[in-house]
């Protein structure tokens, strides 16, 4: 939550300061695998879909506010739409693989696969089709060995560097230019992700809603706070 607040703070408060947007970079994917833990551990899926659906709409507003300065922007939708719709096509790669052969199973998933990429486009959800294979990257390889941690890093590489790209910092090592992407620094997830050892920390009700709370509150101070701050 603090790296996605440095993210927000930059994009409304704080434009010249790039270093917040760039330890940003770091929570999406933190986020991406907590959605998949939170769908393998949850004891109530449909509670779950709904609590998502719940503060997604909760958030829209405050969301366009942010991005697009006016209570309807239907130009670019927040990040809990791109969870509720990566879930979405779990749910339904998990029925393929429960209802079909495994040949066919996985010609089916692969073409859930190509529709959940051209979907976060077509609904312009927040990261869009990246943000939706950054979801499944860690529901497909999902696990600790060595192997699993490649793959996620190589998903992750592709997806964030040669996919997103975008902005970055040239600089000089022994007289080589080298060039760091701004979306490369999502990779810096990997670490605490890797770290994370399966086990629950603290948890209760309160913490839970406040956790989800804070994603449309959060955004809304940072908006008053550009508004108070550089209003005319």
């Amino acid at each position: 939550m603090g790296l996605m607040l440095c993210d927000h703070a930059w994009a409304t408060l704080f434009p010249a300061e790039e270093w917040l947007t760039c330890i940003g970079r770091i929570a999406y994917p933190i986020f991406a695998f907590m959605i998949v833990e939170g769908y393998t551990h949850t004891h109530d899926l449909r509670r779950y879909l709904l609590r998502i659906l719940l503060w997604a709409c909760l958030s829209e507003i405050p969301f366009n506010m942010m991005y697009g300065g006016s209570a309807f922007y239907p130009y670019h939708q927040n990040v809990l739409w791109t969870f509720l719709e990566s879930l979405l096509l779990i749910i339904l790669i998990e029925k393929c693989r429960t209802h079909f052969k495994k040949v066919l199973a996985t010609v089916i998933i692969a073409g859930i696969i190509v529709l959940g990429f051209i979907l976060g486009y077509a609904t312009m959800v927040d990261y869009y089709g990246i943000g939706i294979l950054t979801v499944l990257t860690f529901y497909f390889f999902r696990g600790q060995t060595w192997k699993i941690r490649l793959l996620q890093f190589i998903c992750l590489y592709i997806l964030n560097i040669k996919l997103l790209g975008g902005y970055y910092y040239p600089f000089q090592i022994f007289g080589y230019e080298i060039e760091l992407f701004q979306q490369g620094f999502a990779l810096i997830s990997l670490i605490p992700i890797w770290l994370y050892q399966g086990r629950q920390g603290f948890h209760n009700k309160i913490f839970q809603y406040t956790c989800y709370a804070f994603y449309p509150v959060h955004i809304m101070i940072l908006i008053f706070m550009q508004y108070w701050l550089f209003k005319p």
